[in-house]
């Protein structure tokens, strides 16, 4: 029956996260009969318990009246207020909880039918819109465009730019070659970044807003990293903070990462008011909304100062994660590399005896049972890096060290 289905789907491959995983459980009788059981430094889910309120508030929400019937694609009342008095306290950014705020399922629902509503469909390459995306960048970004019929052009992030490269010596390469201009029609950027951890300055930000504006393009902003950070004089910004942001940008927040809530599905876009409007439009034909009661529990600890303390508390300990697999890989022999101030990820080199970053996370998975990701899943411009995500304990990430020292994965 596959090939009645549509030409988008059958282009796709599995996300890459659910290839690793499937082939990570396939080894592991022949891994745990050797004492290597798989240690998962891939997905990017925090394996912490929620926040107690959050529990609490979410089980006392299922016995009021009414809870369990539709909620609505835009979201409940008290929901986008808790957002709009959220963005204003955490980054001074008014917002009109009625038109600049919408509900998502996660952000990455979010992010996927945003795309769809703005993407003109069709399977002609000459005459496909275009997506200026991240690269290295997040994975589904490029399979997102693809699904919506349209095709992606890369923003290399690399140490050499800072990751904050010149968004106007990427539209002259696009253009020379051979890119046309008048079928680019957004930017993505996410900062912190999924897989750098890498930030942006006030500056940049400013700067691709201005871009956008030059070329009227939409600029879609994933700000799921946000309130992931070690210094808070480096606290990570909103693109709704600058001049201009309101007339083409959006941004997209979840709840999954701050409040290790992933399963839970529930985050929110807002920004431009018309192009949230056309994505609540486009949602009123696939869902109903968040589940309710999980609306109140997120919209209660979002502003909670049990919600602040466990954010904080969650970062000191991601910094102390962070810290001990620095130390100890560069023990193994790895050179310096960017060690971000946000975000549970570390992107690094691969050793230089292997010839592609996946020859070498399938050597570390099949020899000692560690789980990372290939760089190449990133993007041209992840080749010859590997990405682990720190979320495991802290006793985990010591046995990754000891199992990597014991099976000689040094760096040379």
């Amino acid at each position: 029956m596959r090939e009645k289905f549509n030409d988008y789907v059958k282009s796709m491959t599995t996300y890459i996260m659910f290839q690793i995983k499937a082939a990570a459980n396939k080894l592991r009788p022949e891994l745990e009969a050797k004492n290597r059981a798989p240690i998962f430094l891939s997905m990017g889910a925090p394996t912490a318990h929620p926040p107690k309120r959050f529990i609490d508030k979410f089980k006392e929400a299922l016995d009021i009246d009414g809870i369990h019937l539709y909620s609505t694609p835009r979201g409940e009342t008290f929901f986008l207020e808790a957002i709009a008095q959220f963005m204003k306290r955490r980054f001074g950014v008014e917002l009109d909880p009625k038109k600049e705020i919408a509900a998502l399922i996660g952000s990455k629902e979010g992010l996927a039918n945003f795309l769809r509503a703005l993407i003109n469909p069709t399977t002609d390459e000459d005459e496909q819109e275009v997506v200026f995306v991240p690269d290295p960048g997040y994975a589904s970004y490029g399979q997102m465009v693809a699904i919506a019929g349209g095709k992606t052009y890369p923003i290399p992030l690399t140490p050499d730019n800072n990751y904050m490269p010149n968004l106007d010596d990427v539209w002259n390469n696009f253009i020379e070659s051979g890119g046309k201009a008048d079928k680019v029609k957004a930017v993505i950027i996410n900062y912190p970044n999924n897989p750098l951890g890498a930030t942006a300055t006030r500056e940049y930000y400013q700067h691709v807003i201005d871009f956008c504006k030059k070329h009227n393009l939409l600029l879609m902003s994933d700000a799921a990293y946000s309130d992931l950070y070690f210094d808070n004089n480096e606290k990570p910004f909103s693109i709704l903070e600058f001049e201009g942001a309101k007339d083409v940008a959006v941004e997209f927040f979840s709840f999954s990462k701050p409040y290790a809530i992933t399963g839970a599905r529930a985050g929110w876009i807002c920004g431009n008011s018309e192009a949230i409007d056309e994505l609540c439009v486009l949602k009123s034909t696939i869902d109903n909304g968040i589940y309710k009661a999980l609306q109140m529990a997120c919209a209660d600890i979002l502003n909670s100062p049990e919600g602040d303390e466990y954010t904080k508390q969650a970062n000191l300990e991601l910094k102390r994660k962070q810290d001990i697999f620095v130390n100890g890989i560069k023990e193994l022999g790895w050179p310096d590399f960017y060690v971000p101030s946000s975000t549970f990820y570390l992107w690094m080199p691969i050793p230089p005896r292997y010839a592609t970053s996946k020859e070498f996370t399938d050597d570390l998975m099949k020899t000692s049972g560690i789980i990372a990701v290939p760089g190449h899943a990133y993007g041209e411009f992840g080749e010859g890096f590997f990405r682990v995500s720190i979320v495991c304990s802290e006793e985990k990430i010591r046995e990754c060290l000891d199992r990597m020292k014991a099976d000689g994965f040094y760096y040379e």
